[in-house]
């Protein structure tokens, strides 16, 4: 499988290195941080979950997790663990390849309409030129997901997102799991709101789904 996936990405323009087990991958992305990492749950020595949760702990690595079909525990524990996306198995590995080429491309904040200027509310600064969030001055680290969903929320102030409606927009996806999204708004809070129990600037409609309430007077 690694083999195959490997092509199709070279085929795509990348210089691809495949590695057999966790730590050793571990070892690797943290010697030499590669543009993404695409990580099966299933490994050798170390899974996919440790080897994104330590990664995350060391390095803003954009990571896609293999999960197992149907596995709805596996998808949301790897965006717990701070995985950008995920592919279900038996994927196609030209599906694959599309996802890569997205999430590089959200990385490297050139996803979204309007990648330059400075977002601000309050002691909160969201810079889409070099992608970069502070929070009363300290730096926040997030996903390349989690910083395109904050843009997102923010150019839209007090307008109510579906999860469905995010996921179009900010994932791109025409159809997919919401749990995707209720995983990354949770994650955002725990790293922006001064109370993630009781948000203040991502808050829940009951019956839509969410809203971002500025803090700052206007």
């Amino acid at each position: 499988m690694a083999e195959v996936v490997a092509r199709y990405l070279e085929r795509d323009g990348h210089r691809v290195e495949c590695v057999g087990d966790g730590a050793e991958a571990l070892r690797r992305a943290l010697a030499d941080p590669p543009d993404l990492m695409v990580l099966d749950l299933m490994l050798p020595r170390m899974d996919g979950l440790a080897v994104c949760r330590k990664l995350r702990e060391r390095r803003p690595v954009p990571v896609i997790m293999l999960t197992a079909l149907g596995e709805e525990i596996d998808r949301v524990a790897g965006l717990e663990t701070g995985a950008d996306d995920y592919v279900t198995k038996p994927f196609s590995p030209r599906e694959l390849a599309l996802r890569v080429r997205s999430v590089l491309r959200r990385a490297r904040g050139a996803s979204l309409p309007g990648g330059t200027g400075v977002l601000r509310d309050g002691e909160l600064v969201v810079d889409l030129g070099v992608h970069e969030v502070r929070l009363a001055g300290a730096p926040v680290t997030l996903t390349a997901r989690e910083f395109d969903l904050l843009a997102h929320l923010m150019r839209n102030p007090r307008q109510a997102f579906s999860r469905a409606t995010l996921l179009d927009q900010v994932w791109g996806w025409s159809f997919g799991d919401s749990s995707t999204v209720t995983v990354h708004v949770r994650r955002l809070r725990e790293k922006i709101e001064a109370d993630p129990t009781a948000p203040r600037r991502i808050v829940t409609v009951w019956g839509v789904g969410y809203r971002y309430e500025p803090v700052a007077l206007p």
